[in-house]
């Protein structure tokens, strides 16, 4: 077993993020679904993604103020 500290956090990261989602849209959806049916399913989906939108905006800003730093150190 190898004690690659960096690996273990970005694969911890990953694994949270997967388990977020995962409980965001399969247990979420699933209890708006029983309250509210296939319409509110619909509604919940989009407002979820549109809930996500500026996170992931700020993830492609950084993304790619990162990526010019790099790009320009070289």
């Amino acid at each position: 077993m190898s004690r690659d500290l960096r690996q273990y956090a970005r694969q911890t990261n990953v694994r949270l993020l997967i388990g977020l989602f995962l409980l965001l849209f399969v247990v979420g959806l699933g209890l708006i679904y029983t309250f509210y049916g296939l319409g509110g399913v619909v509604t919940g989906f989009f407002c979820i993604l549109g809930g996500l939108a500026p996170l992931g905006l700020i993830w492609l800003v950084l993304w790619g103020m990162e990526w010019f730093v790099k790009r320009n150190d070289r």
